[in-house]
């Protein structure tokens, strides 16, 4: 298949169609006037104002962007110091360990759920927030993880050698060196693990509380009684945010990348004169 052929052009359209009309159709409903979202009887923006009055959704929430932060945050830190510690160890075991630490990726969510409620009980700990962000801890650190350590893979070693050499400790050689180059790779992991945290039902339905229920937990017990448009409001606000955080990413990275070639051109300008 040719890259200009008009068949390639038809089956992305088709692929981009099948992808994105599920959005389309929670969109528009969102707007729907009717209760039961089977077909557009009118436009009305009263699930919006349901939405906002309904205090338990918002707290849920408000559950699962605490709960999505926090868990990203200790699995940025355990992750990209456990991807540091494999790259730097070389022992016979070192293949094990790797096959270890991505271990909660393959097990069924199921099983891990299970495993982590009887582990929580053997401790006496109560179900809440706390289990909940150690259970999404658990199965995000593999996430970035992953992420951090395939960019160590094609880091050059010499660098912080090199730091070491004019004589910046381990710390500091890890601080000003390493942790720039491989800090895409800790953001991409992070946000891939944000994103598998607030889409997780199984896990956090075995490891939370009576009184902590988070996002896909309110919306999966309200399947048994039927789902109001209000979730798809808040799917749509969800999404504006989502569009409106990478528009403002991808004009700061224009105007960085805007703001180099202006100085990159200053500088040719100035040696230029200065061999003249």
């Amino acid at each position: 298949m040719k890259k200009n052929s008009k068949l390639s052009g038809l089956y992305l359209g088709i692929l981009f169609f099948l992808m994105y009309l599920p959005i389309g159709v929670v969109v528009v409903f969102s707007f729907n006037e009717a209760r039961i979202p089977v077909r557009f009887t009118g436009f009305s923006l009263k699930w919006y104002q349901e939405l906002f009055q309904d205090r338990d959704l918002i707290q849920a929430l408000k559950n699962s962007l605490i709960l999505a932060v926090s868990s990203c945050g200790v699995s940025a830190v355990i992750g990209t110091l456990g991807a540091v510690g494999l790259s730097r160890i070389h022992w016979k075991t070192k293949g094990v360990m790797e096959y270890i630490s991505i271990l909660p990726l393959m097990i069924p969510e199921i099983i891990l759920g299970m495993v982590l409620m009887a582990f929580f009980y053997m401790l006496n700990l109560p179900f809440g927030m706390l289990t909940l962000l150690i259970g999404h801890t658990v199965f995000c650190v593999p996430y970035i993880l992953m992420e951090v350590k395939a960019r160590l893979v094609g880091m050059d070693p010499s660098l912080e050698e090199a730091a070491r050499d004019l004589g910046a400790g381990s710390f500091r050689a890890f601080w000003d060196i390493t942790l720039p180059l491989i800090m895409p790779a800790v953001i991409s992991g992070s946000l891939l693990a944000f994103a598998m945290s607030m889409d997780d039902v199984v896990i956090s339905i075995f490891v939370t509380g009576p009184r902590v229920s988070t996002l896909p937990i309110k919306v999966y017990t309200q399947m048994k009684t039927g789902v109001t448009p209000e979730i798809n409001a808040l799917c749509t606000i969800m999404l504006g945010v989502i569009l409106l955080v990478l528009a403002v990413y991808l004009i700061a990275g224009k105007r960085g990348k805007g703001n180099i070639k202006d100085e990159q051109q200053t500088d040719r300008v100035k040696k230029s004169h200065k061999k003249l």
